[in-house]
């Protein structure tokens, strides 16, 4: 195993889960050595405490007349439940098939810590050829709720020209990827209630309304025949696809067959007139995460539920406004929920959707890092995840963001048997010194 191996491996066996109370131990061990590898490297790095989980920034010593680049990811992850679908121990990395199996290896330790290793090569060469900020956070999986206001309080120590992170993914093995844009994202839970208690589905069926029934109703009004979402107005401010972006995803390798292969689903299906890249990329869309009423126990159970529940998450782009689509939601639940319930919808959490021109001068420098990587032209899309604390980097510090993904598909990131390619790894490790390099001849603020 090679040296940058061993230090990914003691990097991945922290088990820095940040939403559960029982590893926050775990999460600050692993923020304290993210530090120590940082400092041992020769940068300034601090552990700044906030009122959940440290952030860890890092500098070199800032010179006038070049760029400054900050590089973001987070060192926290997701739990690992079912534990018992994982074929080795979550924490316990191990390299089979070409691949980094642990929870973290892609979601975001490995991907991070290609640029942390790649900045130490560089730093072994000489002087940085950029002013660098590495911002490394253990909230990501919870919403990085409290990044904003560090962000807000730090803002003229966190100044730069451009932001690097690679937490996306790549549309083909070898087929280098820059994401460009991201889907916003806006929740809720739709809460029915119908009789006081469940009720003997024979002594009280067809008297009283079913929340069951109810919740499917209410489901079943958010697409209409050709999959559009039949909220009012919900596609009012979306912007359309611009030709030249239509264009450029014909020729990326990616597409329906990739797609069932990937997702193991019989068939593709969605708003008639797109693509499966511009349903994913570009297109927003009304979803349902979670249904529930009623007995769900082995066998029957006659009875009518008291209560039904339906969670829905809706993939925004721009122009859309999440507090304008829950109330566009929240309108539409009221109005086709049918009589002899009361209904109840409670907003979730929402981030706005992210669109940059990839075309810019840093974005056609990491194009060149990319390409060089890789050995071949880099395709440009827009991700059909959300990553709120984005467009949140744009707001408070005026930069844009390079997302430079090397995840592949087959990752399995958030789910049992996490694993990251080493060839991706490696590959991190060069990307991020030619995108120093690239970096540094284009124009500073």
């Amino acid at each position: 195993m090679t040296p940058e191996l061993s230090q990914l491996f003691e990097f991945l066996r922290f088990p820095s889960i940040s939403t559960d109370s029982a590893y926050s131990g775990d999460v600050r061990a692993c923020a304290e050595w993210l530090q120590a590898k940082l400092s041992g490297m020769g940068l300034d790095a601090q552990l700044h405490e906030t009122p959940g989980h440290p952030i860890v920034v890092a500098k070199n010593e800032h010179r006038d007349g070049v760029p400054t680049v900050m590089i973001y990811g987070h060192y926290d992850v997701q739990p690992v439940d079912p534990v018992e679908l994982w074929d080795s121990p979550p924490f316990e990395p191990e390299l089979r098939d070409g691949k980094i199996w642990g929870r973290g290896s892609t979601d975001n330790k490995g991907q991070m810590f290609a640029h942390v290793l790649g900045v130490e090569k560089a730093l072994q060469q000489g002087e940085l050829p950029v002013n660098l900020i590495l911002l490394f956070e253990g909230e990501e999986e919870i919403g990085s709720k409290n990044l904003p206001a560090f962000l807000e309080a730090h803002r003229d120590e966190l100044k730069c020209d451009v932001i690097a992170v690679s937490d996306t993914g790549m549309v083909a093995p070898g087929v280098p990827t820059m994401g460009y844009g991201l889907r916003g994202i806006t929740c809720g839970e739709v809460l029915i209630k119908g009789p006081s208690g469940d009720l003997h589905s024979g002594v009280y069926g067809g008297s009283v309304m079913n929340p069951a029934t109810a919740i499917g109703r209410v489901i079943a009004s958010l697409h209409d025949a050709d999959e559009r979402v039949a909220i009012d107005g919900f596609y009012d401010d979306v912007r359309d696809l611009e030709t030249w972006e239509r264009e450029m995803w014909e020729t990326v390798p990616f597409g329906e067959k990739q797609y069932l292969e990937e997702t193991g689903a019989p068939a593709a299906v969605g708003e008639a007139g797109y693509s499966v890249k511009e349903r994913l990329w570009a297109r927003p869309t009304a979803e349902v995460n979670g249904v529930g009423a009623g007995y769900q126990g082995e066998g029957s159970k006659t009875v009518i539920a008291s209560e039904a529940m339906a969670k829905l998450s809706f993939r925004l782009v721009p122009d859309q406004d999440p507090d304008d689509i829950l109330r566009k939601v929240e309108a539409h639940v009221m109005k086709h929920a049918p009589e002899g319930v009361t209904v109840e919808f409670v907003p979730g959490h929402s981030g706005e959707p992210y669109l940059s021109d990839p075309n810019s001068e840093f974005g056609k420098a990491a194009q060149s890092a990319l390409a060089e990587t890789f050995g071949r032209e880099p395709v440009l899309i827009r991700e059909g995840g959300s990553i709120p604390i984005i467009n949140t980097f744009k707001s408070i510090l005026g930069a844009d963001s390079l997302m430079l993904g090397l995840a592949l598909p087959g990752c399995q990131i958030h789910a049992p048997n996490e694993n990251f390619h080493v060839a991706n790894f490696e590959a991190g490790i060069e990307l991020n010194q030619l995108l120093l390099k690239k970096l540094a001849a284009c124009s500073a603020k």
